[in-house]
């Protein structure tokens, strides 16, 4: 079911704000061969058991707060996230992705890198929290975390599955969009979806076009080819668990109609579009893009307390006696 969400969440809002609690911030690390994966996990102080999410983060040097070093400033998107949900009883792990932050690994070099590396990473935070006792575990993945989430959980037994402005598309599908909405030449936009062709083929490109070199540079080729391999509908598909598909109306990179597509993919998904929220879960009042991105670099602006409820009621539901 599709619903559109306004600020007036008076009924819901009512029972969680009874529910406020403090919060306990644990730095925590899992060792790898020659370096170490590092997150921080928020537990709401005086609940017994509570249920956590593991939070991952989107594509690129994005840390565990939600911030890229490609983005001057921060948003602090993540951090405010696992802040809200401490406060309604509700445990929450993100970690700094290998290569990210405090996540250093000697050596790691960018052509090495796969997409698998990514849910494997978050397999490990999952047995870690597993073996610290928690049992009711949830994935909430930001963006090109929602497609990293769906592929550790069809390893993973999970209490269910959350994607913030998840692709509902192939990642090809969605960057020939943004190559043709980007405002390029039309020599350049047929020559990115020749190299996609390409890469879809497992080739390479041995010497991509100057104006081109920063998406296919040669290094992140063996990448962008095992990402291009999977197919965020046909992986909901297979999920077993609860799943809640969240996007905002004022997204400038994934449009509404992608959560509309992973529903139908999967109908018993619950389905919350938020309104006037962008990519980084703040609210934009403003159809100008200017705007919507100034909010990238603004950590004094809260994210979007309507989604905070939505997540609130999907893992806390209201039972009704």
């Amino acid at each position: 079911m599709q619903f559109l969400l306004f600020p007036l969440l008076l009924i819901f809002t009512s029972f969680t704000q009874a529910q406020q609690t403090g919060k306990d911030s644990i730095d925590c690390s899992i060792p790898l061969q020659d370096g170490a994966l590092s997150g921080t996990l928020f537990t709401p102080r005086g609940v017994r058991k509570p249920p956590v999410v593991l939070i991952i983060a989107g594509s690129g040097p994005t840390d565990r707060d939600g911030n890229s070093k490609l983005i001057k400033g921060k948003n602090n998107s993540l951090l405010q996230l696992a802040d809200s949900l401490a406060k309604y009883g509700i445990a929450s792990l993100r970690y700094d992705k290998k290569g990210v932050g405090e996540s250093q690994v000697r050596g790691l070099k960018e052509e090495n890198m796969r997409f698998e590396d990514g849910a494997n990473d978050a397999l490990a935070w999952i047995a870690w929290l597993r073996k610290k006792g928690y049992k009711k575990i949830y994935i909430a993945g930001h963006s090109e975390g929602s497609l990293i989430g769906l592929v550790a959980a069809q390893q993973a037994k999970l209490k269910g599955f959350i994607s913030l402005a998840g692709a509902g598309r192939p990642i090809d599908q969605v960057l020939r969009e943004q190559f043709k909405e980007g405002g390029g030449p039309d020599s350049l936009v047929v020559l990115a979806n020749r190299y996609l062709d390409t890469l879809l083929a497992g080739q390479r490109i041995a010497k991509p076009n100057p104006f081109l070199f920063s998406i296919f540079r040669p290094s992140v080729q063996p990448y962008i080819i095992s990402w291009l391999r999977y197919d965020p509908g046909k992986l909901l598909q297979t999920l077993r668990c609860p799943v809640l598909l969240v996007q905002g109306n004022k997204d400038i990179q994934v449009q509404v109609a992608d959560a509309l597509l992973l529903q139908k993919i999967k109908p018993d998904a619950r389905l919350a579009v938020v309104e006037n929220m962008n990519h980084v879960f703040k609210l934009v009042t403003s159809d100008n893009r200017v705007d919507n991105i100034k909010t990238y670099n603004d950590p004094a602006l809260p994210i979007a307390s309507s989604m905070v409820q939505e997540i609130i009621k999907f893992i806390r539901p209201i039972r009704i006696l």
